[in-house]
């Protein structure tokens, strides 16, 4: 019932999507049509709306058994990588094994070769020994006697050489057979080099397997083998740089402090690079990056610390930087504008010194904001932090999660 009239309600205003009676005036020049066609048509709109949930519950579900699906196929590939990896270094140190012991084994019967020929060389010269001694004792008492008949009787027997050989040329073989030797070495260095080849083939396909990873299944990945704990370095930190005493935050201070200017400091740049260098293989870190204005990412040890820094890969920087608050850059040659679908609060830096690549993420919306690609590595690597000259908040070097 119309609470204002006491009448039934018999019409349906579309323009206020109120039910109203015959005596409600006000709705006259509205859109309005009977109560029974209104509940018709909304009725209708219901069924094509539960059509229209069902269909996306059902094509959701479909995509959670996709996805199901694609994981068991992710984890039987896993598996199978993993069992090939172990076969192939399996293989390639069951080989060395072999190798060696054959080796081993030629060394030891030369040696027991050599053994057994001194052994019987002692043996004749210690009989020849035996004899000439009782040669000379015969020898000796012959030259005491007086009795002349004796002398001469006895001295053809006595005077004639005993049957020895002549040892001046006879020697102990005591080194191996050089070309034996050499023979196995080289048999395994081809076994080893052939291994080493299918070893390096197998790395280079996870390699590129691991580039067509969707970016948050690679950053994870990249979280997981690479992180290393960063740690600021006070000494190359600008006069007006405030480092906590955790070395994990920076922020600018009001004052210029009094500290000695070494070599190392930057005296004009609003930065300070990390402790740790790096100059081979693979790293990561992560700096929580709240404010208007920051600057992160990596460095050349030779990087100018006196007077102005140009930002470019020429000359020994790979940065990434924000201003005014949602002008994101990367500092390429030339600059690249980012846009970014959301402001990250902490940003991952990954190097790969190797392959010469610096990539910078979104740490909370595992997403990829740019990468270096083609740099120049040809002396140590450092992190670099330069915080906003205007504002209290810090950049704060935070522990990497692994997540799974």
């Amino acid at each position: 019932m119309c609470k204002k009239h006491d009448k039934m309600l018999e019409l349906f205003c579309r323009t206020d999507q109120l039910c109203v009676c015959l005596m409600c005036t006000e709705h006259k020049t509205h859109d309005t049509v009977p109560l029974e066609e209104e509940y018709e048509e909304r009725k209708a709109q219901l069924e094509r709306k539960k059509s229209e949930v069902q269909k996306m519950i059902q094509e959701r579900q479909e995509k959670v058994e996709e996805m199901k699906a694609s994981v068991q196929l992710n984890k039987k590939d896993t598996d199978e990588e993993l069992a090939k990896t172990a076969e192939v270094f399996t293989a390639l140190v069951a080989s060395i094994q072999r190798q060696q012991a054959e080796l081993m084994e030629v060394i030891e019967e030369r040696q027991r070769a050599a053994q057994k020929q001194a052994e019987g060389f002692i043996k004749e010269l210690e009989e020849e020994i035996t004899e000439l001694q009782r040669t000379s004792s015969e020898l000796e008492r012959l030259s005491l006697t007086e009795d002349q008949l004796q002398l001469l009787q006895s001295f053809p027997s006595v005077s004639s050489s005993p049957r020895t050989k002549n040892w001046s040329g006879i020697s102990v073989r005591t080194y191996l057979c050089v070309e034996t030797v050499r023979t196995a070495v080289l048999q395994l260095e081809e076994t080893t080099t052939k291994e080493m080849k299918t070893l390096l083939q197998h790395i280079e396909k996870t390699k590129e397997d691991l580039q067509k990873l969707p970016e948050d299944f690679r950053l994870r990945r990249i979280q997981q083998l690479y992180a290393v704990d960063v740690t600021l370095d006070p000494n190359t930190a600008n006069l007006y740089l405030v480092l906590f005493e955790d070395g994990k935050q920076v922020r600018c201070g009001n004052t210029r402090q009094d500290l000695p200017d070494n070599p190392e400091r930057f005296d004009h740049c609003i930065c300070v690079l990390g402790r740790e260098g790096f100059s081979s293989g693979r790293f990561y870190f992560e700096v929580q990056v709240k404010g208007d204005e920051w600057d992160v990412g990596v460095v050349r040890e030779s990087i100018n610390r006196k007077g102005d820094i140009y930002y470019c890969p020429s000359d020994g920087s790979w940065v990434i930087w924000l201003r005014d608050g949602n002008n994101y850059e990367a500092l390429d040659e030339p600059r690249v504008p980012l846009s970014l679908s959301q402001k990250p609060e902490k940003v991952g830096v990954f190097v790969d010194y190797e392959e010469g690549l610096v990539s910078f993420y979104d740490v909370e919306a595992e997403t990829l904001i740019y990468s270096f690609t083609g740099c120049s590595f040809t002396e140590q690597i450092y992190p670099f932090f330069s915080p906003s000259l205007y504002e209290a908040a810090p950049l704060i070097i935070s522990p990497v999660k692994h997540t799974q």
